[in-house]
């Protein structure tokens, strides 16, 4: 706890600083990987201090490390001494190291014994610094030959605390996946007292809004991993292969589990889960491999911007899909109505292919490319199983392409029997309406909960500019006599005209009621 200006003038503190920096196998320089945040944590402290690494191993050459193990949840390097048996570092978890040591270092440079009084006081002091969110390391050493047995008979330097806050941005993005009804979970191998004081500076808390209980390793092993996924929301001191239970078990429950991760022993579980997100900046490569997504920020926000977009664009391509899908279900209804009662077909062939020219590629191409819906976080995840088109949205397919169908049939109907219109008038009546149907067809496919006015359909730009191109070639089959000869086209009248635009409105207007009473009584779901 004390500033690396008083380091300088503390022996102990100075020698945490020398400890730490020779137990490391990271390195200041970003061209030899991406290391771990607390290594090189410890590397920058000691160089604040004036205690560099490299200056260390000039003359305490590096012989041999021992690596770090999820299983010992230590670290060990060895280094030769002149006149002197080797001296070895050790550091690693804070209970681990204290169980290795029977000394601890004394202010006047000399050592003491570490009875259970003194570790338990020591694990006190461990406590309190997690309890204030700090990543809390022990470092300890000893001279010894190399005889394989680092973690014997060590004395204790000291506890060093690593201050990593959250982003800023992380408790709004965590409220954010609450709203959307994802559940995140805290796996961790820090200590309990740290993992639990990180949750609740993110507000990461139970269904319920409860603090969440924190689950240890051991008690996981003990409990099996379906019991512990399905009380537990904060895992701290877990190894690796109870990573890769964890993601095993709630896709077991049917969870369709995404995981992030940096490390080497992060690959099997994040090869496992549905979705692995690896850390682009601090991820080793065997992450960056296992994962499904790099993420190159190692901002956790970014994913739920990621979430959100993924959403956008599935509701487009499904808006896309109903809006294809209902106006080519209206051409076929109108022409087998006619076709079924022996009546003058509504629609020509000609006619068919130019409306499906026009509005089967302009404003589908439009729809796809749509804003985010509003509230589109706010919905609970879609089914994975689902289908892009459901039973509901056949429904809805089916209603719009009867009421288009209705629409032109009738306006169709109304030129011929009741204006008495010629045959390439009452065909003219017909297209048309149902173009303008089909026009105006565009913006109903916002979301119901949207206001009519400003949605995500009416804030798209390329959805105005497709139904300009569409407006525009409908104004030149009206006006160019080549066009208007191969579609078969002629002048209605005013009344014609009328009709048509009133075949073409009255299916919007429909459509518009019933999104009106549908987002009013369900909330747009």
């Amino acid at each position: 706890e004390r500033s690396l200006a008083d380091a300088l003038d503390e022996p102990l503190a100075r020698e945490l600083l020398r400890l730490g920096a020779l137990c490391s196998n990271a390195s200041l320089v970003q061209e030899l990987g991406s290391p771990d945040p607390m290594e090189v944590a410890l590397l920058e402290a000691g160089a604040r201090a004036g205690i560099e690494r490299e200056a260390l191993l000039l003359t305490l050459p590096e012989l041999r490390e021992e690596s770090f193990s999820a299983e010992t949840k230590l670290m060990a390097t060895y280094h030769q001494q002149e006149d002197a048996l080797p001296l070895v570092a050790v550091k690693g978890a804070p209970e681990a190291v204290l169980a290795a040591c029977s000394r601890v270092a004394t202010p006047q440079g000399g050592e003491a014994p570490l009875d259970e009084a003194g570790r338990a006081r020591w694990l006190e002091e461990n406590e309190a610094l997690a309890g204030e969110g700090l990543r809390v390391l022990a470092l300890a050493r000893k001279e010894a030959e190399d005889d394989g047995r680092p973690y014997q008979d060590l004395c204790l330097v000291g506890l060093v605390g690593l201050h990593d806050p959250p982003r800023t941005k992380v408790g709004e993005a965590l409220r954010a996946c609450r709203r959307a009804g994802i559940r995140v979970l805290l796996v961790t191998g820090d200590q309990p007292a740290t993992a639990a004081a990180v949750a609740g500076s993110l507000g990461l808390r139970g269904e319920g809004g409860e603090a969440l209980q924190v689950i240890t390793g051991r008690e996981l092993e003990e409990r099996g991993a379906e019991e512990a996924a399905r009380r537990g929301g904060l895992f701290a001191r877990v190894t690796p292969e109870q990573k890769l239970q964890l993601v095993a078990a709630y896709q077991a429950a049917g969870e369709v589990v995404a995981m992030t991760g940096d490390g080497v022993n992060d690959g099997p579980a994040l090869r496992q889960a549905d979705v692995g997100i690896a850390m682009g900046k601090r991820g080793t490569q065997v992450a960056r491999e296992a994962g499904a997504i790099v993420l190159r920020d190692d901002a956790f926000e970014t994913i739920v911007e990621a979430i959100r977009s993924g959403r956008t664009i599935f509701s487009n391509i499904r808006q896309a899909i109903l809006y294809l899908l209902s106006g080519n279900l209206a051409e076929i209804l109108a022409v087998g109505a006619a076709t079924a009662v022996a009546a003058p077909l509504p629609l020509l062939p000609l006619q068919i292919l130019f409306i499906n020219f026009l509005f089967d590629v302009f404003p589908a191409l439009a729809l796809a490319v749509s804003s985010a819906r509003e509230g589109v976080l706010e919905h609970p995840p879609r089914d994975p199983r689902e289908s892009i088109v459901t039973a509901r949205h056949w429904a809805v397919v089916g209603a719009y392409g009867a009421l288009i169908a209705t629409s032109v049939t009738s306006a169709f109907a109304y030129a011929h029997l009741v204006l008495r219109l010629s045959d390439p008038a009452a065909l003219t009546v017909s297209f048309f309406a149902f173009c303008f149907a089909r026009l105006l067809h565009v913006l109903n496919m916002r979301s119901p909960k949207s206001n009519l006015l400003i949605n995500e359909v009416t804030t798209n730009g390329y959805a105005w500019a497709s139904m300009a191109a569409c407006a525009l070639l409908l104004t030149l089959a009206a006006t160019f006599p080549p066009l208007t000869r191969l579609l078969h086209l002629s002048d209605p009248g005013a009344a014609g005209w009328s009709v048509a635009l009133i075949g073409g409105a009255l299916p919007f207007v429909v459509s518009q009621l019933y999104l009106g009473l549908v987002g009013g009584r369900r909330g747009g779901d």
